[in-house]
């Protein structure tokens, strides 16, 4: 039995609509891209992914873990797609993009500029063929300056954001983000700005050259950090499981399992000193602001771990929630996805594939209370190629089979 057999099973079906009749061509490959093309997938996108012929994604390869033959880093961000194989680097196989960009709203890359002029796929020739295409350049530098064409990772970008050095106990060395946030937050960027740029068509009738780069969005990412460094000049360290501003907002140790406690305005620092039966403590003068409480964090923190240590994690979260004290567990992955409240949101399900179920991580974003995004579960290599050349193409038979011969698709 696996984890995701006592899942709840959703059919193939209508999903989101907003985005219904916008067309979208995804050239890109791992997370970062696939990550946005599914957001606008989920929102009714109709996303037709373009992969190598024999390899597809580098993602498929990632693994194990695999479910059967199909990776799990891949099946968490390409659902709601269609695949097709085409050999990108053959005249015949950029001939068949170009015949997809002139009928396509939207094309989004993970190549740097070099490689999208080598293959024809810059914004200015692809734009020359369909000026209404919003053309997506998703990289680790962005289109310009020097680093414009090295190639990143994830990895990459959250050592250059700064976040690495942040992240992990102060006697640590710089630890990554424990989920590739680089990727992830990257990706956002790449749907929130292709949907900008479509509410902006629908006043201009022109499309629009997007840039986003890994690594300026990691960068925004940590402007609550840089802001404060800049306006003042006070260092900033690593703190682990601790705020360094807000006094107190950080992980406690309980009778038996660790909670996050984050008392971050006066009148919640009032309420847990009521909670936990000394309101006196908390009433004090020299404990009035934030600023007071940060000089004297050492003393408030050594207090509340020894009030805390006194019960188990059960016993304070339930008191926590009916003094609306903000508090919450440190679950671990498999404690996380058996959240009730979760699991009655639908955040966690799985679909039909090729090869069984599939499991799945919902949107969590509901539109008019719905937030069922799921029409297809993620696809096998090459499964659309031949529908997608014959009806949207109008491919013949006899083309089609040349093209196999040739090993274009």
């Amino acid at each position: 039995m696996k984890p995701f057999d006592l899942l709840p099973v959703q059919r193939d079906g209508g999903g989101l609509r907003m985005l219904e009749g916008i067309r979208v061509l995804d050239l890109t490959t791992s997370i970062a891209g696939p990550y946005a093309t599914q957001l606008l997938a989920d929102m009714g996108a109709e996303v037709l992914k373009i992969e190598k012929p024999g390899a597809g994604d580098d993602t498929r390869a990632w693994g194990p873990p695999f479910l059967g033959t199909q990776s799990l880093w891949f099946l968490s961000v390409n659902r709601n797609k269609e695949s097709m194989t085409l050999d990108i680097r053959q005249p015949q196989g950029r001939n068949i993009v170009d015949r997809l960009v002139e009928e396509s709203d939207v094309i989004v890359l993970n190549m740097g500029p070099g490689v999208q002029a080598k293959l024809g796929l810059d914004e200015m020739r692809l734009r020359a063929l369909n000026e209404r295409l919003i053309h997506v350049s998703l990289t680790g530098f962005g289109l310009t300056g020097t680093r414009a064409d090295l190639p990143c990772y994830d990895l990459i970008a959250e050592g250059y954001s700064s976040v690495m050095d942040l992240t992990g106990e102060p006697d640590s060395g710089p630890q990554k983000v424990g989920t590739p946030a680089a990727d992830l937050l990257a990706g956002q960027d790449v749907a929130l700005a292709t949907l900008a740029a479509i509410i902006e068509r629908q006043r201009t009738g022109s499309g629009k050259a997007i840039d986003v780069s890994m690594v300026e969005s990691m960068v925004r990412f940590m402007s609550p950090r840089i802001v404060p460094w800049l306006g003042s000049g006070e260092a900033v360290t690593r703190s682990g499981g601790r705020d360094s501003v807000i006094a107190v907002y950080q992980v406690f140790d309980t009778g038996d399992e660790p909670i996050t406690l984050g008392l971050g305005n006066d009148a919640i620092w009032r309420r847990f000193w009521q909670a936990v039966g000394d309101p006196a403590y908390g009433q004090q003068a020299r404990f009035a602001t934030n600023a007071a409480r940060r000089e004297r964090r050492e003393e408030i923190v050594t207090e509340v771990s020894r009030i805390l240590l006194a019960r188990p994690r059960s016993h304070w979260l339930a008191l926590f929630e009916s003094h609306r004290i903000p508090s919450g567990p440190i679950n671990r992955v498999e404690q996380l996805v058996a959240d009730e409240v979760l699991r009655e949101k639908s955040m966690f399900y799985a679909v039909e594939g090729a090869d069984g179920l599939v499991p799945q991580v919902g949107l969590g974003i509901r539109f008019d209370g719905i937030s069922n995004v799921h029409r297809r579960a993620p696809p096998e290599l090459g499964r659309d190629t031949q529908s997608v050349l014959r009806q949207r193409l109008g491919l013949a038979e006899e083309e089609v089979a040349r093209l196999v011969a040739a090993k274009i698709i």
